[in-house]
């Protein structure tokens, strides 16, 4: 992921010796590359994407996603089948899709277009056309690039590969549960007597969100031979099978507390806390008790902005002092 956000952004992709420049691709996905290669612009941006929208989820977590910088080198956290690596892995499937199903409907790849209609009946009030989300093609080039490492033996002991197979499934479900119906309206002077529809994806934001819940009640799992297979069963030796729509994880998180290398804790001194709040942010959660130090910062801001015809706003420069809490 980071190999690709490094390498990918100056490359031109018009030649399949590019593909040598990404850091940490498996054969698969090579070869994926070379015979694709007008997709790479997709998934690069994808793993920016990842990138922003997990720090973004986690900027008020003891965890803030820090690690994933140094993807695809994972640092602990990320590397041995733990909550985060479920979520980072999930949130990664969901993304490379989005992007290659976005990209399909904008008309960037000769491979691909709009979604078909949908084959769901048009009501009275609307009928389909627009150009949907191209999602079909979307889940299958994606899953295609996103599994191939978990099924590269070199990738790691088989049950984290299983665990991140069914995380990236999941990650892909909530990929199709963010397809909604978006409309535009037609008609004399903006009355809505016709509308065109199509299926649309909702931004990254909301699927990041969604699973960042299911990472908050992810399932722990170990490894079970269940007749000829090797499958992922509940720790709690629940007679059922993992959820479709459920994250795994096979190791427990340490506490990131405090800094430990082994365990890929980056610690929380220093980090910026809220006193009032009661959630992960506050002071109390946030410092794991060791408390905090209060500094006061000014903050230089345009202000009284006044609008005059015609044509320019003038305002005035304001100083306001806020005050901040830092972890010890």
């Amino acid at each position: 992921m980071g190999g690709l956000t490094v390498n990918g952004s100056s490359v031109g992709w018009n030649q399949t010796h590019h593909c040598k420049l990404l850091d940490g691709l498996v054969p698969d996905q090579h070869q994926l590359c070379k015979r694709n290669l007008e997709l790479m612009h997709s998934i690069v941006h994808a793993a920016k994407l990842t990138k922003s929208a997990c720090q973004s989820s986690f900027s008020d977590m003891r965890w803030n996603c820090s690690t994933i910088e140094s993807a695809p080198h994972f640092t602990p956290d990320l590397a041995k089948g733990t909550r985060e690596a479920a979520f980072v892995f999930s949130l990664a499937a969901a993304v490379v899709s989005h992007a290659i199903a976005r990209a399909c409907a904008s008309g960037e790849l000769p491979s691909c277009s709009c979604a078909p209609a949908p084959s769901e009946q048009a009501a009275p009030d609307f009928r389909w056309g627009g150009c949907g989300d191209n999602v079909r093609y979307g889940l299958q080039m994606g899953s295609a690039f996103s599994d191939a490492p978990m099924r590269n033996r070199r990738s790691g002991p088989q049950a984290f590969r299983l665990m991140q197979l069914h995380n990236n499934a999941v990650g892909r479900q909530a990929l199709m549960d963010a397809l909604e119906m978006k409309c535009k309206c037609h008609g004399v002077s903006g009355s809505c007597s016709v509308k065109t529809c199509w299926k649309g994806l909702q931004d990254i934001k909301s699927i990041s969100a969604d699973l960042k819940s299911k990472y908050l009640s992810a399932t722990k799992v170990v490894p079970r031979q269940i007749g000829t297979r090797r499958q992922l069963v509940p720790r709690e030796m629940e007679v059922r099978p993992v959820g479709e729509t459920e994250l795994v994880y096979l190791v427990s998180s340490p506490d990131y507390c405090s800094q430990n290398a082994k365990q890929g804790s980056f610690g929380t001194a220093d980090r910026q806390c809220n006193k009032t709040a009661t959630g992960s942010e506050s002071c109390g959660l946030m410092c794991c008790g060791r408390g905090y130090n209060a500094y006061t910062e000014v903050l230089v801001e345009r202000c009284q902005c006044k609008y005059h015809w015609c044509c320019y706003v003038s305002c005035k420069t304001c100083h306001r002092t806020v005050e901040r809490y830092v972890c010890k």
